[in-house]
């Protein structure tokens, strides 16, 4: 994991993300801070008749050819396919390995795109997703068709789809006090948290920062619950959560920081468990859904397979080619999902672990999100910005819808019934949640009697 200076926050941007016409560019680390996302458009907030702006675009009026985001290409000086092939050529993915990749177009799967798994429905720009740090982008959880989390600057949200407004759950700039007071509880106060990561699960929100906070907070209860910081350097983020559920049916808290510790707590009373050190920072750790193994991602080509109670290697994952930020678990439990800054997910199938299975190739950068729908039907793979890919499990991953739109991407979620799929955008202007409608082939059948 990168390590520089954000002190100020709210948003992290540099030309590295985007696009230049210098030919020129700094050198990676020389950041530009800014408090939202850098926008190649000008705002076009559309007034209403009542006066107020029209934040919002329909499914309705993207059939009728508006654009998805709302940009309005007819008004600018270029058209949105010349935008989209200056993009390509010029967007930079960040890289820190500089190994030649010369063959691992080779080892790709070759990919039916054009595909249409699921449908647009309705993008908002009353939701603005904001990213704290580049290269972690598990921001957005969904815990229905109707319930979206994100994390907005200071503030943890709530969109609900339905009443089509957010509402503060968690102020982090303001002091927090654990709730949940026993003995041998190493709670303490925290405040002014820069959220990195977060996961959700059942009732329990989890939400790591970048001084190595933890902060667990149930929905549905006041306060939170319990917050401290894991680490005791400055700069040892934490990079990455997951809640799981153990052998024994107990549901468990992991993390993953950049002192290269993976920490387990107990979700119930958060007390700790047990914990594993590695050789490297640990970016990314996601646990099996039989809850017995814990994919161990991180500064380092491989990746790991160790057992979730003890945090003994199993096996090494070798194949990619730089640090890796993103991992999932097909709901079968016997195909995990890897995301390379190499700009490919591998596929691995724990049965036979000597090679990877299958190797998914993204357009522009880094694989920086992956999620299997709960049916384990659909793989979603989304780059740093603009592209989102959903491959059809079922037919060999062979197939895939490709979701194409301007912008960082914040993070993407199916909901537990894999109906909807949203994905959160990072722009000064036309920062969004998008959201898509799994398309069903449902077939009216007269009587035959």
């Amino acid at each position: 994991m990168d390590i520089f200076d954000n002190s100020d926050l709210e948003y992290l941007v540099d030309d590295f993300h985007g696009f230049s016409d210098s030919e020129e560019d700094e050198p990676f680390g020389e950041f530009e801070q800014k408090s939202e996302a850098e926008s190649d458009f000008e705002d076009d907030l559309e007034p209403t008749q009542a006066g107020e702006t029209k934040t919002d675009t329909s499914a309705f009026e993207v059939r009728n050819g508006k654009d998805i985001q709302g940009i309005p290409w007819e008004k600018l000086n270029y058209s949105r396919d010349q935008y989209r092939h200056k993009r390509l050529q010029q967007y930079k993915n960040f890289e820190s390995l500089f190994r030649s990749r010369q063959g691992l177009d080779k080892e790709c799967l070759q990919v039916e795109k054009g595909k249409n798994f699921y449908d647009f429905q309705f993008n908002t720009r009353l939701v603005r997703s904001t990213i704290a740090h580049f290269q972690l982008r598990n921001l957005l959880w969904a815990t229905s068709k109707h319930d979206v989390y994100f994390m907005k600057n200071y503030s943890l949200m709530h969109w609900s789809s339905l009443l089509q407004r957010s509402k503060e759950v968690l102020n982090v700039a303001k002091p927090i006090v654990p709730t949940m007071k026993q003995p041998g509880l190493l709670s303490q106060s925290i405040s002014r948290v820069q959220i990195s990561t977060m996961a959700v699960k059942d009732d329990l929100i989890v939400a790591g920062g970048f001084q190595g906070e933890l902060i667990c907070k149930r929905i549905n209860e006041p306060g939170v619950a319990f917050c401290t910081v894991l680490t005791s350097v400055e700069n040892d983020i934490t990079n990455s959560v997951d809640i799981y559920n153990a052998p024994s049916g107990s549901l468990r808290v992991i993390t993953a920081n950049n002192d290269c510790t993976v920490r387990v707590l107990d979700a119930t009373n958060f007390a700790f468990l047990n914990s594993f050190t590695f050789d490297w920072s640990v970016n990314n750790v996601t646990v099996s859904p039989d809850g017995k193994l814990v994919a161990v991602l991180g500064d380092s080509p491989e990746c790991l397979l160790a057992d979730a109670g003890s945090g003994k290697v199993i096996h090494s994952l070798q194949g990619h080619l730089d640090y890796s930020f993103s991992s999932a678990w097909h709901p079968n439990g016997q195909i995990l999902a890897t995301g390379n800054q190499d700009t490919t997910c591998r596929l691995w199938d724990v049965r036979n672990l000597a090679k990877s299975l299958k190797v998914l190739k993204g357009n522009m950068g880094a694989i920086r999100a992956l999620r299997f729908t709960c049916d384990g039907r659909f793989l979603a793979m989304a780059e740093p910005a603009d592209f989102l890919h959903v491959f059809d499990t079922e037919a060999g991953y062979t197939q895939c819808q490709e979701i194409d739109m301007f912008g960082e991407i914040a993070g993407i979620s199916f909901s537990p019934d894999t109906e909807a799929l949203f994905v959160g955008v990072a722009d000064r202007t036309y920062g969004s949640l998008l959201e898509f409608g799994r398309k069903r082939n449902r077939l009216y059948l007269d009587s035959i009697f």
